[in-house]
């Protein structure tokens, strides 16, 4: 299982609430870019998906 983000989902025109959410720090964003899963920080919790108010956030097999 893998957590990945779609840009074309994401706004990428304010700061991510997700990044709140994840209680380890994986998710990281530059500026306003899409933000990216650090993987081996990612202990699979899905909070961040279940967040993201775009469904921009999903879980892939």
């Amino acid at each position: 299982m893998k957590i990945s983000v779609q840009k074309n989902r994401c706004p990428q025109n304010h700061s991510c609430p997700s990044i709140r959410v994840c209680p380890v720090g994986a998710l990281e964003q530059n500026g306003f870019d899409a933000p990216v899963v650090d993987e081996d920080k990612c202990i699979k919790c899905n909070k961040c998906v279940r967040y993201c108010p775009m469904g921009a956030i999903l879980i892939k097999d």
